[in-house]
Formats: C-alpha cells, sequence, structure tokens
C-alpha cells in the first residue's frame, strides 16, 4: 500500500496543557480519511501539525516519506495543500488571482508565471467549477464558491496531499454535498475534519475518532460509526442503520444521552 500520510505518535502540548497524545493516523493515496471527534477533541490541532503550523511535541508526520518538520517550508507546501477554517476571507483578489498563489511554491522570487502555469491554474478553476468566476474579487462569493475556489487553489498548488479543516462549516445542505461531491472527485489523497458523521460516513473511505485528544477508534465507517462509540464520545443516542450489503451506514441521530438521562430520572 502506498501511504501519501504517516501520522506517528504525534503529541501536542500549548502552554504545557497537552492537547493531543500519541495520535497516530495513515493515509493510503487516493483515499478520503476523516477526522471525527467532539469541540475540543484536538481534530484541528492534529491537522495543523500536519500542514507546519503547530510543532509537535512529539511524533513525527511524513508525507509522501518526507518528514514535513525536516524539510524548507517551501518543500512542505508542495507536499501539501490546505483549506483552512474560513476566518477573515474577504481578499481583496480575483479568483483567478487567489488560484495562481497555489503556484508559488514551485516558483523562485519574483519569478513570473509561465505558459505552464497559467494553463494548469485555468485547468484547476475547471475542474473546481469556479471558472465562470475568474475575474470576480473574491470577496463578493458565496461560501461555497470560496471554499470551491480555495479547491483550485489546491489543484493549481500540485500537492499529493489535500487537507481540509471542517470545509463544509457555514455552508448550506445543497452547497455541503457539491464541495464533498467535488473533492471525492479528484482522486487527491485527502484528510478532513468533518462536524457531520453522516457527511464523514457517506464520504470518507476511512474515519478516526479523537476524543480528549486521543484516538479512541478508526477504520471503515460502518465498522467505526457504532451506536456505542456515538453515546461514549459524542453523547448522542442513535442507530445505525447498514446499507449496500454493510458497505455503508447512516446514522439516525434521536438527541442527548445526559438529556435522556435527565428525563428517566425526574
Amino acid at each position: 500500500m502506498t501511504v501519501d500520510l504517516a501520522v506517528d505518535g504525534v503529541s501536542v502540548a500549548v502552554d504545557s496543557v497537552g492537547i493531543v497524545h500519541a495520535a497516530s493516523l495513515d493515509a493510503a493515496a487516493g483515499t478520503f480519511t476523516g477526522v471525527l471527534g467532539p469541540n475540543g477533541s484536538g481534530k484541528s490541532t492534529l491537522l495543523r501539525t500536519i500542514y507546519r503550523s503547530r510543532r509537535p511535541s512529539g511524533g513525527k508526520v511524513f508525507v509522501d516519506g518526507n518528514d514535513v518538520w525536516c524539510v524548507s517550508s517551501k518543500v512542505a507546501a508542495q507536499l501539501t495543500a490546505v483549506v483552512a477554517q474560513e476566518g477573515s476571507s474577504d481578499f481583496d483578489f480575483t479568483v483567478r488571482e487567489i488560484v495562481e498563489m497555489g503556484r508559488n511554491p514551485h516558483k523562485r522570487l519574483l519569478q513570473r508565471d509561465t505558459a505552464e502555469d497559467d494553463s494548469l491554474v485555468t485547468r484547476s478553476m475547471s475542474l473546481a467549477g469556479v471558472d465562470r468566476f475568474a475575474d470576480r474579487t473574491f470577496a463578493t462569493l458565496s461560501g461555497g464558491e470560496k471554499q470551491r475556489v480555495l479547491v483550485a487553489r489546491c489543484l493549481a498548488q500540485q500537492a499529493p496531499l489535500l487537507v481540509l479543516d471542517e470545509p463544509t462549516n457555514h455552508l448550506d445542505v445543497c452547497a455541503q454535498f457539491e464541495l464533498l461531491d467535488l473533492i471525492r472527485s479528484l482522486g487527491v489523497t485527502t484528510v478532513a475534519a468533518l462536524h457531520d458523521l453522516n457527511l464523514a460516513a457517506r464520504y470518507c473511505d476511512r474515519v478516526v475518532v479523537l476524543h480528549a485528544g486521543r484516538v479512541v477508534a478508526h477504520g471503515v465507517p460502518a465498522d467505526v460509526l457504532t451506536a456505542e462509540l456515538l453515546a461514549d464520545v459524542f453523547g448522542v443516542r442513535c442507530t445505525c442503520v447498514l446499507s449496500d450489503e454493510g458497505a455503508n451506514v447512516e446514522l439516525r441521530i434521536f438527541g442527548s444521552v445526559r438529556s435522556a438521562a435527565s428525563r428517566t430520572e425526574a
């Protein structure tokens, strides 16, 4: 098995407080891996160690066989493309200019774009379905359109690994499906932190579940996302319905475990 990503025993401490504890995960070439867990479980922190935003206090991260913390930032950007959580993203650039930034890790300082760069940027926008927005200012786009532009920038970057931190946040239901359909169709090795468990079950080849900074389960969604795990980790009551001869799972969530216990006691 070709492994584009190997996270080996990574730990992270912030102000001497442990956030992630000896977490490990693998992502094989061309697969979609979901990182799941309740708020505060360490999902975003773990992803930051992969794209060199947060140095781990222990363990190693390898992308395409390279220790990402032992290579230059330029090489690291050639290895991993990132769509981080949306914050202040009203860039005063056109869509094409945003996508062109994906070529920067492959160029020398002040080097002009080549015809090959231009062709790759155009192709990346077309694949992401944003070519019709090429001349629009990024700030004028909807949330779903912005996320597609950022994916197009990642495609132009030509990295073997795509990391997304809660990419469906703030998107309406239709835009969530459209964005994940796009990402799934690319065939790029992808690791994404996701909040929606049914979206994770639908789109991910494998999932990794974090709880209090530790990996508590990993594997194919139909095996991992059980009623017992969701009660223990997420605190919700649900039933899990297998479909496609057990290959997929649909989660039907009824409510909070604590709320149900309180009503019973009352």
